[in-house]
């Protein structure tokens, strides 16, 4: 009775564990095929028969549940990637290692298509540039010296330079901090999940303000304001900010991640149609 009852607790154990890794890759921050499905199936059918009280058969459907989402993320995986015609650069290079040399030269041969272009001067052009030399006034009219003008100079105010952007109205650190509390207060406002879509957080009337608010939030991300969370099957970037400001700027960002902030882009995320 103690065996049967302390291989219960372990088979408790792994479905947690199973558990906590389905919601791991239903959140997207894990490859949902490091999940081994065969193998967890038989986890599953291997302590089935220990289970007696309902919670442990609701822990087991539990399990079922989650396993069946990875399935279906597993395969909208398999779909994007057929769509866009994606290829495994690993699969390509063990290809194109078990391939003999006479193949490899074979299939370059067959996808080679060299362009080959004849350009000669005909009677017809050398007349049309004559024609043009002939029509051009003389250097002399041509390269006629300008008096130089004169320009008074005096001294820039304030106003001018900021109005010119080479000086800021306040510090920089002032705007990051205001522009932390747009971003947290906008979440609150039309987020969820305490997030907001990147592009209708930097979203504006004009091209250029959102261009700067696209670089302000740069800055966010990198001083530890905020952080991306990245759905790449969804292809959609969401902005999550943090309640408190971090007690020290980190010095180097773990990865760069390049969005293009595009007028097409701008234009499309505005509701407007692009040229």
């Amino acid at each position: 009775m103690p065996l049967k009852r302390e291989r219960a607790d372990i088979g408790r154990e792994k479905l947690q564990r199973i558990i906590e890794m389905c919601r791991s890759v239903e959140e997207r921050s894990l490859d949902p095929f490091l999940i081994d499905v065969n193998d967890v199936i038989a986890t599953i059918r291997e302590f089935f028969p220990e289970w007696e009280i309902p919670e442990d058969l609701c822990l087991d459907a539990e399990t079922i549940r989650h396993i069946a989402s990875v399935i279906k993320l597993q395969s909208e995986w398999v779909k994007h990637r057929s769509t866009s015609l994606y290829t495994d650069p690993f699969l390509l290079e063990e290809k194109i290692r078990r391939l003999e040399k006479g193949e490899i030269v074979k299939s370059f041969l067959y996808a080679w298509h060299p362009v080959v272009e004849l350009e000669q001067i005909s009677l017809h052009s050398l007349a049309e540039a004559i024609k043009y030399w002939e029509s051009l006034l003389p250097l002399k009219e041509r390269w006629k010296e300008i008096a130089p003008q004169g320009i008074e100079t005096s001294k820039a105010t304030r106003k001018e330079l900021i109005e010119q952007k080479i000086l800021l109205d306040k510090a920089f650190s002032e705007e990051l901090e205001n522009f932390w509390r747009e971003l947290k207060g906008r979440t609150a406002e039309k987020g969820e999940d305490g997030k907001i879509r990147y592009w209708d957080f930097i979203t504006a009337e004009t091209y250029e303000e959102t261009a700067h608010r696209a670089f302000m939030t740069s800055f966010l991300v990198t001083y530890g304001y905020a952080t991306l969370e990245i759905h790449p099957l969804e292809e959609e970037i969401f902005i999550k900010p943090y309640e408190k400001p971090p007690a020290k700027p980190s010095k180097k960002q773990l990865m760069s991640v390049p969005i293009a902030i595009s007028i097409e882009e701008w234009l499309k995320h505005k509701g407007e149609p692009t040229k």
